[in-house]
């Protein structure tokens, strides 16, 4: 084994270093995490979307396999109806979901500490629209939302471009032919190492569930689109927008949902 010496100012600045990278990459929610037994993990996407949307799930997959600790495959849609969920997967979802002011939305189910689904609906009544449709703005949240199924918060909600799709940057008007906020950021990759970077004794990812296919909630008949059935607003946007609900399903079940208003 080797042994090396390093200068006490270099430990000084590389603890430094860390230190800064660590008290900027703070935009988990809660810690809510897949349960796995190791890293990288592979988390599948299910593709429920049209043509349209394709190019763009196909991005922000790729994008967010960059990451050290993560890795997701696009496969077969399994949604039913309203864009069900899949018990340990992400089902990604597109339709005119009508005018209820959102773009997009992410849904997450958790067990504890531990998200156990999720799915991802882009609006079409809007994206159909001249005001949208523009790759960017659909790259944005798309990207966006399936973030947070990892467990990543927003880094910013006041609509300046950190330059990540994780902020509140929009590509709309005198913006689309900007590709700023399109794709994640360091700071992205940096918060899911610090989300997983420990080892969880079970999994709630599929490949390691039998069965799948079913609500991690059993029982609970939820209209998913309707606003009055995400629970109570826990944070909002520099606007007013409530930007995340939580609604207690008991026995320490949760469903969290991330919402994209339209400007």
């Amino acid at each position: 084994m080797k042994k090396y010496i390093i200068a006490g100012s270099a430990i000084v600045a590389l603890s430094l270093s860390l230190v800064a990278s660590v008290a900027f990459a703070n935009h988990s929610w809660g810690g809510y995490h897949w349960a796995r037994t190791g890293n990288p993990f592979t988390l599948k996407l299910g593709d429920n979307v049209s043509s349209a949307w394709d190019t763009v799930l196909a991005t922000a997959s790729s994008d967010w396999t960059q990451s050290d600790v993560l890795d997701t495959t696009i496969v077969s849609g399994q949604a039913k109806g309203n864009c069900q969920p899949t018990k340990g997967r992400v089902e990604i979802c597109n339709k005119a979901y009508g005018n209820n002011g959102w773009l997009g939305i992410a849904q997450v189910w958790v067990s504890g500490s531990h998200i156990t689904q999720g799915t991802v609906k882009l609006n079409d009544t809007y994206f159909n629209t001249a005001t949208y449709n523009n790759p960017n703005e659909r790259q944005h949240v798309a990207c966006q939302e399936i973030g947070h199924t990892f467990g990543l918060d927003h880094q910013s909600t006041n609509g300046t471009s950190l330059d990540t799709c994780m902020d509140y940057f929009s590509n709309t008007g005198v913006n689309t032919a900007s590709t700023l906020s399109t794709h994640p950021n360091q700071h992205d990759y940096d918060e899911l190492g610090i989300i997983y970077g420990h080892n969880d004794s079970f999994t709630t990812i599929l490949s390691a569930i039998n069965g799948g296919g079913k609500p991690a909630v059993v029982g609970q008949n939820i209209d998913s689109n309707d606003p009055s059935a995400w629970g109570r607003a826990v944070k909002q946007d520099v606007h007013g927008h409530n930007s995340l609900y939580e609604r207690d399903l008991g026995n320490g079940e949760k469903l969290f949902t991330f919402v994209t208003w339209r400007e």
